[in-house]
């Protein structure tokens, strides 16, 4: 079975341009499209009939505990994200010509009336691969040096000044959405989007890493209490590595 190592680093590689399902072939370091391997997650998920599988987990399901419970990953992941692939198999039948990934997927139906319950559930699909992927135990704080922690300076002046642009982002997101760290050419932000949009197909930027505030995300573990477990993702769970990465 791979080491969550394996998985961030192995072929095809995880920056943004290959996680998560179908095969990957996009731009640079975008997560979306792999076949799921072997996941490490007893997780229930639903199994894939089509093209499309569900991404597997880079981390146990009990290893992200106490900040994210088994119990909310047993329905966030194998349930609410097994069933926006499931739901895309079915919704891509007829519509093989949008594209092979859910990248392509969500770029080439963002904003079309026509599709979209076949854009939410691809990009919703791309979202969570993301997601899993922008945590990890022990993670948190910011990185202390290189390319990426230069940029931070830049853009924030110091970790305080991230976790606040990312902490705003985040409770600021009226109802469901995403709060992001992005790259505009290098300059660094953070940006929030609702419900299935991502910055990758709204324009906003190169996503680096992001936190789901959909309240299912953290609903079981937190209640209504979003800004303490914003808090946690920040502290705790934030995988550097990862989006370290997709600014490469």
């Amino acid at each position: 079975m791979p080491t969550r190592r394996d998985i961030l680093a192995g072929a095809p590689v995880l920056g943004v341009a290959a996680l998560g399902i179908a095969a990957f072939g996009s731009s640079r370091a975008h997560a979306g499209d792999t076949k799921a391997a072997d996941t490490k997650s007893t997780a229930s998920a639903a199994p894939a009939t089509g093209p499309f599988t569900l991404a597997a987990l880079p981390f146990n399901d009990t290893e992200l505990a106490p900040f994210i419970s088994q119990n909310t990953l047993s329905f966030h992941y194998g349930k609410h994200h097994a069933k926006y692939v499931s739901k895309l198999n079915e919704l891509y039948v007829g519509n093989e010509a949008l594209g092979t990934t859910t990248e392509a997927i969500a770029k080439a139906t963002y904003g079309d009336k026509d599709h979209v319950p076949l854009y939410n559930n691809a990009a919703q699909a791309w979202n969570h691969t993301f997601f899993w992927n922008s945590l990890r135990k022990g993670g948190g704080g910011v990185p202390m040096s290189g390319k990426l922690s230069d940029a931070m300076k830049t853009a924030f002046v110091d970790a305080d000044g991230f976790k606040k642009a990312l902490r705003e982002a985040a409770t600021g997101q009226f109802g469901s959405g995403w709060a992001w760290l992005v790259s505009n050419g290098g300059k660094l932000s953070c940006v929030k989007t609702a419900n299935a949009d991502s910055p990758l197909w709204t324009g906003a930027g190169t996503p680096l890493l992001c936190i789901d505030v959909w309240e299912h995300s953290y609903y079981l573990d937190y209640q209504d209490k979003r800004f303490d477990y914003v808090n946690a993702f920040l502290d705790h769970l934030a995988n550097w590595e990862f989006a370290e990465k997709n600014y490469g």
